[in-house]
Protein backbone atom coordinates (compact mmCIF):
# COMPACT_ATOMS: atom_id res chain seq x y z
CA UNK A 1 0.00 0.00 0.00
CA UNK A 2 2.94 2.27 0.76
CA UNK A 3 5.02 1.75 -2.30
CA UNK A 4 1.56 2.38 -4.20
CA UNK A 5 1.39 5.96 -2.31
CA UNK A 6 4.64 6.73 -2.99
CA UNK A 7 4.24 5.63 -6.82
CA UNK A 8 0.62 7.55 -7.08
CA UNK A 9 2.31 10.52 -5.73
CA UNK A 10 5.26 10.60 -7.61
CA UNK A 11 2.81 10.27 -10.69
CA UNK A 12 0.52 13.22 -10.17
CA UNK A 13 2.16 14.92 -7.37
CA UNK A 14 1.67 18.48 -9.60
CA UNK A 15 -2.22 17.76 -9.15
CA UNK A 16 -1.91 16.37 -5.70
CA UNK A 17 0.04 19.66 -4.14
CA UNK A 18 -2.84 21.82 -6.17
CA UNK A 19 -5.70 19.85 -4.99
CA UNK A 20 -4.05 20.20 -1.47
CA UNK A 21 -3.78 23.55 -2.03
CA UNK A 22 -6.90 24.74 -3.19
CA UNK A 23 -8.29 22.92 -1.11
CA UNK A 24 -6.95 25.30 2.40
CA UNK A 25 -7.34 28.02 0.65
CA UNK A 26 -11.00 27.87 -0.34
CA UNK A 27 -11.16 26.58 3.84
CA UNK A 28 -9.40 29.31 5.04
CA UNK A 29 -10.26 31.85 2.20
CA UNK A 30 -14.24 31.20 2.88
CA UNK A 31 -14.22 31.72 6.45
CA UNK A 32 -12.32 34.97 6.29
CA UNK A 33 -14.69 36.22 3.89
CA UNK A 34 -17.73 35.14 5.98
CA UNK A 35 -16.12 36.39 9.29
CA UNK A 36 -14.79 39.61 7.58
CA UNK A 37 -17.30 40.32 5.19
CA UNK A 38 -20.71 38.94 5.42
CA UNK A 39 -20.86 38.66 9.11
CA UNK A 40 -20.72 42.15 9.16
CA UNK A 41 -23.06 43.16 6.17
CA UNK A 42 -25.76 41.00 7.82
CA UNK A 43 -25.79 42.97 10.96
CA UNK A 44 -27.24 45.38 9.05
CA UNK A 45 -30.62 43.67 8.80
CA UNK A 46 -32.64 45.09 11.35
CA UNK A 47 -35.31 42.11 11.23
CA UNK A 48 -33.90 39.48 13.37
CA UNK A 49 -35.73 36.71 12.07
CA UNK A 50 -34.76 37.66 8.76
CA UNK A 51 -31.43 38.34 10.01
CA UNK A 52 -30.88 34.91 11.59
CA UNK A 53 -32.05 33.39 8.44
CA UNK A 54 -30.11 34.44 6.09
CA UNK A 55 -27.25 33.47 8.66
CA UNK A 56 -28.51 29.72 8.79
CA UNK A 57 -28.73 30.04 5.02
CA UNK A 58 -25.24 31.04 4.30
CA UNK A 59 -23.43 28.92 7.11
CA UNK A 60 -25.43 26.07 5.85
CA UNK A 61 -24.73 26.39 2.10
CA UNK A 62 -20.85 27.46 3.05
CA UNK A 63 -20.37 24.57 5.29
CA UNK A 64 -22.03 21.87 2.78
CA UNK A 65 -19.87 23.67 0.00
CA UNK A 66 -16.14 22.95 1.95
CA UNK A 67 -17.25 19.54 3.47
CA UNK A 68 -15.89 17.57 0.43
CA UNK A 69 -12.43 20.07 0.12
CA UNK A 70 -12.00 19.57 4.44
CA UNK A 71 -12.20 15.68 2.93
CA UNK A 72 -10.19 16.09 -0.08
CA UNK A 73 -6.97 18.01 1.69
CA UNK A 74 -7.18 14.68 3.96
CA UNK A 75 -6.44 12.77 1.43
CA UNK A 76 -4.20 14.79 -0.53
CA UNK A 77 -2.51 15.52 3.06
CA UNK A 78 -2.14 11.86 3.62
CA UNK A 79 -0.99 11.15 -0.30
CA UNK A 80 1.60 14.18 0.23
CA UNK A 81 3.36 13.23 3.35
CA UNK A 82 3.80 9.39 2.41
CA UNK A 83 4.85 9.70 -1.27
CA UNK A 84 7.26 12.97 0.18
CA UNK A 85 8.98 10.48 2.31
CA UNK A 86 9.21 12.60 5.09
CA UNK A 87 9.24 9.67 8.32
CA UNK A 88 11.70 7.94 5.84
CA UNK A 89 14.38 10.93 5.70
CA UNK A 90 14.47 11.53 9.10
CA UNK A 91 14.24 7.59 10.95
CA UNK A 92 15.63 4.87 10.08
CA UNK A 93 13.97 1.15 10.34
CA UNK A 94 14.49 0.73 14.20
CA UNK A 95 13.20 4.42 14.90
CA UNK A 96 16.81 6.23 15.03
CA UNK A 97 16.86 10.19 13.79
CA UNK A 98 19.21 9.87 10.41
CA UNK A 99 19.13 13.33 9.89
CA UNK A 100 18.38 16.29 12.20
CA UNK A 101 17.21 18.26 9.45
CA UNK A 102 15.19 15.72 7.96
CA UNK A 103 13.80 15.49 11.59
CA UNK A 104 12.77 19.00 12.08
CA UNK A 105 10.63 18.71 8.63
CA UNK A 106 8.98 15.66 10.17
CA UNK A 107 8.14 17.17 13.21
CA UNK A 108 6.85 20.37 11.38
CA UNK A 109 4.77 18.23 9.25
CA UNK A 110 3.27 16.95 12.25
CA UNK A 111 2.49 20.12 14.03
CA UNK A 112 0.20 21.03 10.48
CA UNK A 113 -1.02 17.90 10.58
CA UNK A 114 -2.27 18.90 14.39
CA UNK A 115 -3.58 22.12 13.48
CA UNK A 116 -6.01 20.64 10.42
CA UNK A 117 -6.88 18.02 12.91
CA UNK A 118 -8.02 20.66 15.48
CA UNK A 119 -9.23 22.87 12.61
CA UNK A 120 -11.82 19.85 11.01
CA UNK A 121 -12.68 19.20 14.84
CA UNK A 122 -13.52 22.74 15.23
CA UNK A 123 -15.29 22.59 12.12
CA UNK A 124 -17.43 19.77 12.97
CA UNK A 125 -18.39 22.29 16.12
CA UNK A 126 -19.59 24.69 14.57
CA UNK A 127 -21.44 22.24 11.51
CA UNK A 128 -23.49 20.42 14.30
CA UNK A 129 -24.06 23.80 15.79
CA UNK A 130 -25.24 25.38 12.91
CA UNK A 131 -27.90 22.39 12.04
CA UNK A 132 -29.25 22.57 15.54
CA UNK A 133 -29.74 26.52 15.26
CA UNK A 134 -31.64 25.32 11.99
CA UNK A 135 -33.73 22.52 13.40
CA UNK A 136 -34.71 25.27 15.80
CA UNK A 137 -35.33 27.75 13.50
CA UNK A 138 -37.49 25.44 11.87
CA UNK A 139 -39.43 24.94 14.93
CA UNK A 140 -39.90 29.17 15.30
CA UNK A 141 -37.37 28.74 18.31
CA UNK A 142 -35.61 31.78 17.41
CA UNK A 143 -34.11 32.70 20.59
CA UNK A 144 -32.66 29.14 20.95
CA UNK A 145 -31.78 29.26 17.39
CA UNK A 146 -29.33 32.82 18.09
CA UNK A 147 -27.92 31.22 20.76
CA UNK A 148 -26.91 28.53 19.66
CA UNK A 149 -24.75 30.24 16.84
CA UNK A 150 -23.43 32.83 18.95
CA UNK A 151 -19.95 31.47 19.19
CA UNK A 152 -19.55 30.86 15.66
CA UNK A 153 -18.68 34.50 15.09
CA UNK A 154 -16.96 35.21 18.45
CA UNK A 155 -14.88 32.61 18.94
CA UNK A 156 -15.00 29.49 16.65
CA UNK A 157 -14.14 30.88 13.28
CA UNK A 158 -11.92 33.49 14.28
CA UNK A 159 -9.92 30.06 15.59
CA UNK A 160 -10.15 28.31 12.51
CA UNK A 161 -9.31 31.22 10.38
CA UNK A 162 -6.06 31.47 12.68
CA UNK A 163 -4.72 28.33 13.03
CA UNK A 164 -5.28 28.30 9.01
CA UNK A 165 -3.14 30.77 8.09
CA UNK A 166 -0.57 29.49 10.31
CA UNK A 167 -1.28 26.03 8.76
CA UNK A 168 -0.58 27.63 5.46
CA UNK A 169 2.17 29.46 6.33
CA UNK A 170 3.43 26.04 7.71
CA UNK A 171 2.68 24.51 4.06
CA UNK A 172 4.92 27.04 2.33
CA UNK A 173 7.45 26.60 4.84
CA UNK A 174 7.52 22.86 4.20
CA UNK A 175 7.81 23.20 0.29
CA UNK A 176 10.62 25.35 0.56
CA UNK A 177 12.52 22.21 2.19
Amino acid sequence: MKSAMVEFFGTYAHGIVFLHVFSAVVWVGGMMAIRLAVHPSLQAIEDPKIKLGRILTITGSFFNIVLPFIVLMLVTAILMAVGLGFRNAAVDQNGQVISETAMHIYNMVHVKEAIWFIMTINFTWMYLKQRKAQKLFNENNFSQAKKSLELIPKFLLPINIVLGVIALWLGITLRGF
